[in-house]
């Protein structure tokens, strides 16, 4: 169905000033209906922490309301290598309870503790979100699992994404299994986490699970490019979309079509000015 001219693209709000969070290696900047989340530790190569992760958290919960775009970036040659090897120590993090102290304990605090982590990975699908991961170099284990968080993966020509947990005699737990398997199919899933191998740029996307591949010094304007692509639609027919693409994989054919007609009424009523 055709619809009524657009509404503006931008909606009012600051333009970027000081970062909104700065902290564990994780940077929050705000441009208008643009956020961005940039992982800043290229030093370690941006590997991942419970320290971080609740800094990852804490930006999702930074969010203003005029936010429609959230682009996920990382400084350096690396994306992220995935969790401090310090994890697998027995001293673990300053300040913090080791994995082995974790596994000592009972079973709801060893299941509060991982729920705790993956709430850094569950607000960028958000449906009043469209959230883009911008890609370069290693993403594995927390790293790829991050990447997968994303509504959109734009990568560059020398990414290499790997699934390395079952090599540590672990699981993926943040989140990854179920986009991965939806992206790729559940066969190519198990290979790509049973062998932990490495999925390059061509490999990711032609199995979908990137959306785009470009040469390392353009994947900033792509991703540029991409957002302002993503706000030239209105708000409110991109947030019925996306909850619509996303209930399509639970519901069956009949349930989906209801659920296009009564998204479509919505709209319809609020494009008259009958909404609520």
């Amino acid at each position: 169905m055709a619809s009524p001219a657009h509404e503006p693209a931008h909606e009012t709000a600051p333009a970027v000033d000081a970062p909104a969070l700065d902290q564990d290696g994780v940077r929050l900047t705000l441009d208008g209906a643009v956020a961005t989340v940039t992982l800043t530790n290229p030093a370690k190569r941006n590997a991942q922490s419970p320290a971080l992760w609740r800094a990852l958290a804490e930006a999702g919960r930074l969010l203003p309301g005029s936010v429609r775009v959230v682009v996920l970036r990382a400084e350096g040659k690396s994306f992220s290598a995935g969790l401090d090897r310090r994890a697998f120590t027995p001293e673990g993090f300053d300040g913090e309870p080791s994995f082995l102290d974790l596994a000592r304990g009972g079973d709801a605090e060893l299941d509060a503790a991982i729920a705790g982590y993956q709430e850094a990975f569950t607000w960028w699908r958000r449906s009043d979100l469209v959230s883009v991961a911008a890609v370069q170099g290693h993403a594995i284990g927390a790293g790829f699992q991050l990447a997968l968080a994303c509504d959109l993966r734009v990568v560059a020509d020398d990414v290499q994404f790997a699934m390395r947990e079952t090599s540590l005699g672990l699981v993926p737990d943040l989140t990854g299994t179920h986009p991965l398997v939806g992206l790729v199919g559940y066969a190519r899933a198990l290979e790509i986490c049973a062998t932990g191998r490495f999925v390059a740029a061509e490999e990711a996307v032609g199995t979908g699970l990137a959306n785009l591949t470009v040469p390392r010094d353009q994947l900033d304007g792509a991703v540029t490019d991409l957002a302002s692509a993503l706000l030239a639609a209105p708000r409110d027919a991109v947030i019925e979309t996306k909850a619509l693409l996303q209930g399509a994989v639970h519901r069956d054919y009949e349930a989906q079509r209801t659920a296009e007609r009564a998204a479509q009424a919505r709209r319809l009523r609020d494009l008259a000015g009958l909404g609520e």
